[in-house]
């Protein structure tokens, strides 16, 4: 599969990293002055430290897409491509001659998949849009609050997750298109995905309930409405242990472990519904349990009765995890412009190949790939 990234920042990029990852020839199309993400975060000796997983198993060139030749390079490469990858506000690529009309006038079958904050029409199509409003407008950040907190903002979870959601929405949309195109009379089809939706598709039966009875889901902190016992607990040294037992078997389990025989048998927690009803008295008696231990102890108690349950850990935490390693989901890889480095592993196992056969190289310097790209698969003549 070939793809042509016209991506910046997040949303488009992570979908090509996604199908880069599983093999796809991606050609990234940068600003001759780079992708203005390569100046985020941490620098070594210049380079972007996050570009060499956001931008690994990718090639680069760098074209400037408001001018005749970067445009007639852009319809050369999607030419012989199966799919582009866009996320510029809607209208620009029409109005810089690089629509999908325009890019698929020689190319029928191309695939164009667009992501945006909106979306490509509706009466909020032309506002701007960062992964920030795609979590408050899709619900999520409402969520996230803790009861009753009014003193602070409900936090954000950390990372860009409005538009890894949407990257990864695309990536499976480029897939399903690109493979059902025989089916659409070898047609491509133009694909509009935006941040708002793809966080409000996660909101489970809120929706429904909402349309049914009028409910609004509020916010529960470590908690979830739908399910009980599952929370994070705090522990006797200071940190937190989150314990999963909302199932009736592991439910019983856990009661046995703490102590609470009597919980386990009354009436009240022989369901979901009844242990939802009272979750908050159940969460005081573990915590009783938990506050007595530290996390890595009661974390080995719980896990010799096989109830789920896992310490908060941090980045420090699952790089040195003996599973997270072994599993190769943290990979040491050589970076030719940061050297040894660190990345999270592709989620995904092809046969049982790793990381080592899907990681091919990490994220390249803005144009590396100009020679070869417009030269050897262009086939343009040097000067």
């Amino acid at each position: 599969m070939k793809i042509v990234e016209l991506g910046h920042y997040i949303a488009a990029p992570f979908c090509t990293r996604l199908l880069a990852d599983l093999g796809a020839e991606v050609i990234k199309v940068e600003p001759p002055g780079g992708d203005p993400f390569r100046g985020w975060g941490a620098q070594k000796d210049g380079h972007s430290v996050w570009f060499s997983v956001h931008g690994r198993n990718k090639l680069s060139v760098t074209l400037d897409l408001k001018s005749p030749e970067g445009q007639r390079r852009v319809k050369a490469l999607c030419a012989r491509a199966d799919a582009v990858v866009e996320n510029f506000r809607p209208g620009y690529l029409e109005r810089i001659g690089l629509g999908p009309e325009a890019l698929q006038a020689a190319n029928p079958g191309l695939t164009v998949a667009r992501i945006s904050g909106y979306g490509q029409d509706g009466p909020y199509r032309d506002k701007p849009a960062f992964g920030a409003i795609g979590e408050a407008m899709g619900g999520l950040r409402h969520l996230t609050a803790n009861p009753g907190q009014t003193e602070l903002p409900p936090p954000r979870c950390g990372v860009s997750i409005s538009d890894d959601l949407a990257g990864m929405y695309a990536a499976l949309a480029v897939v399903s298109a690109c493979w059902g195109r025989a089916a659409n009379g070898g047609k491509g089809r133009v694909l509009d995905l935006d941040l708002v939706s793809s966080v409000f598709s996660l909101m489970e039966g809120m929706l429904t309930e909402h349309g049914l009875f009028g409910w609004v889901r509020q916010p529960q902190g470590a908690a979830i409405a739908t399910a009980a016992p599952t929370n994070t607990y705090p522990c006797a040294d200071g940190k937190w242990l989150c314990i999963a037992g909302n199932s009736d078997l592991i439910f019983a389990r856990l009661m046995a472990v703490i102590g609470r025989e009597d919980l386990r048998d009354d009436p009240r927690m022989a369901s979901n519904a009844g242990r939802c009803a009272h979750a908050g008295e159940l969460d005081a008696a573990i915590a009783a349990w938990t506050r007595t231990r530290s996390a890595a102890e009661a974390q080995e108690v719980l896990e010799g009765a096989e109830v789920p349950c896992s310490r908060l850990y941090d980045i420090k935490d699952a790089a040195e995890d003996p599973h997270f390693i072994a599993r190769g989901i943290v990979s040491r890889v050589e970076d030719p412009l940061l050297g040894p480095v660190l990345h999270p592993a592709p989620p995904f196992r092809l046969d049982g190949a790793g990381p080592a056969e899907m990681i091919r190289w990490t994220g390249r310097e803005a144009g590396a790939d100009n020679d070869h790209v417009f030269h050897e698969i262009l086939r343009e003549p040097r000067a």
